[in-house]
C-alpha cells in the first residue's frame, strides 16, 4: 500500500463497522445489521468480533510489509550475481586485452622516441596522462605556471594529432 490510510487495517481499524474489502467492492457492517442479522447477539458479541477483524487486518498488514521488504528482483540476482560467462571468454577477452596493451606501450614506446615532442612536453605528457597529475601539480614540479603547463600539454597533443595523421 502507498499510504497508510488506504490500507485495509486502517480503514476497518478506524470505521465503527467491520469492513471487508474485496477486489471489486467494500462492504462495511454496522452494529445495527450485525444485531438485525443476528438476533441472538449482542453489542459485545460485535465489538469482540469488529476486535478480532482488527486483529487479523494488523497482522495481515504486517505480515505484507515484512515480505515487501524482503522481495527482490530475481532477474537482478541472475544479472548480477549468479551470471557468469564462459571460462574461455574471459581467457580470450584477456588474452586480447594484454595484446592490446602491448600494441599501445610499443606505440607510446614509438611516438615518445619520434622526436616530435620536446623533453619538457614528453615529460609533462607523461605525468599528466600516465600518472594522472594536474596541471597544478605539474606546474609545482616545474616552478612555473598551470597555464604554461596547460599551453605546453595542448601543443604537445596537437603535435601528436599531426604526427598520427601523417602516420596514417
Amino acid at each position: 500500500m502507498s499510504k497508510y490510510q488506504d490500507s485495509d487495517y486502517a480503514v476497518n481499524k478506524f470505521s465503527k463497522g467491520i469492513v471487508y474489502r474485496f477486489s471489486n467492492e467494500t462492504i462495511e457492517i454496522t452494529l445495527e445489521a450485525y444485531l438485525r442479522d443476528n438476533p441472538g447477539k449482542t453489542k459485545a458479541d460485535f465489538t469482540a468480533l469488529k476486535a478480532l477483524s482488527d486483529e487479523i487486518y494488523y497482522e495481515q498488514d504486517r505480515a505484507d510489509s515484512a515480505q515487501t521488504r524482503k522481495d527482490i528482483s530475481i532477474h537482478g540476482l541472475e544479472t548480477q550475481s549468479c551470471a557468469t560467462r564462459p571460462l574461455d571468454e574471459e581467457w580470450l577477452e584477456q588474452l586480447i586485452e594484454i595484446q592490446n596493451r602491448k600494441c599501445a606501450r610499443q606505440a607510446l614506446r614509438r611516438l615518445l622516441q619520434s622526436g616530435v615532442l620536446t623533453n619538457v612536453q614528453r615529460r609533462r605528457f607523461f605525468l599528466h596522462v600516465f600518472q594522472g597529475q594536474s596541471t597544478r601539480q605539474i606546474a609545482r614540479l616545474d616552478g612555473t605556471s598551470h597555464q604554461a603547463v596547460a599551453k605546453s600539454l595542448n601543443l604537445a597533443i596537437a603535435k601528436l594529432k599531426n604526427f598520427f595523421d601523417e602516420q596514417g
